[in-house]
């Protein structure tokens, strides 16, 4: 049986956690003992989760569901918008005294058009959505990260932010940026305890099944579950030297 949650147990602010990473990686870090914020802008969403989360980790953990309950906390928010960032990063604290680790899992596309049809609103919500999104998530959260000298600030990209093809600028575009962002930030926390790192991965297979169903056209393609232990493993103590990194994903 795993111990309840205690103050010494690392505390990870996932945002997008409704997606399914967000969900994989929840569980995966949940039953390890972090206490989890679970950041997204549907509460409905949010309450659902929550309740498959705590019957998952009661069984995982042999624990009452009310002890694991106390264990996660949902934060309705918008990570787009730099006040609700804040105001995120705010709660949070206040139910668990500081963060250790944050997910950003914002995720979306948006695309299909040339660059010579390209509309500048597509453009500009891609923008909010990773890049936007992730500075303001930054700006909230890193600084107490320095100030305890100990954080690890995790995001999921694409290789299209490296190797883009044709159709897809806008998301491209703003995955690039996203991780320039990280990567830069990264140079800058180096030696404070603090990491930045990114994770891309080719595609998503859900519902997860084993590696031999995978059609020819998946094959590097990743399950929520094997996302949820590559972060897992980045956000631990043990890869305090893994800084400013791009980690793909694309085996198979």
């Amino acid at each position: 049986m795993t111990d309840s949650p205690t103050v010494d147990a690392p505390v990870v602010l996932i945002t997008g956690a409704t997606g399914p990473i967000g969900r994989a990686v929840a569980r995966r870090l949940g039953a390890g003992g972090a206490r989890l914020a679970l950041v997204g802008r549907d509460r409905a969403r949010l309450d659902t989760m929550g309740t498959e989360l705590a019957a998952a980790l009661s069984a995982t953990r042999g624990a009452d569901v009310s002890e694991v309950v106390s264990a996660w906390t949902r934060v309705v928010g918008d990570p787009t918008d730099e006040a609700a960032a804040r105001s995120i990063a705010a709660t949070v604290e206040a139910r668990y005294g500081r963060i250790d680790v944050l997910l950003h899992l914002v995720g979306g596309w948006v695309g299909g058009t040339c660059v010579v049809d390209l509309d500048r609103d597509e453009l500009r919500e891609m923008l909010d959505r990773h890049l936007w999104s992730t500075l303001n998530m930054v700006q909230a959260v890193v600084p107490g990260m320095i100030g305890r000298r100990h954080g690890r600030v995790i995001a999921v990209s694409s290789p299209v932010a490296a190797n883009p093809g044709p159709r897809g600028a806008s998301y491209a575009i703003a995955k690039s940026a996203e991780e320039l962002l990280l990567r830069s930030m990264a140079r800058e926390v180096a030696g404070t305890g603090v990491t930045a790192n990114i994770v891309t991965i080719r595609g998503l297979i859900e519902p997860a099944g084993p590696a031999t169903d995978r059609a020819p056209h998946k094959v590097g393609w990743a399950t929520p579950d094997e996302i949820a232990e590559a972060l897992a493993i980045i956000a631990s103590p043990a890869s305090a030297t893994v800084n400013g990194e791009r980690i793909a994903l694309g085996g198979g």
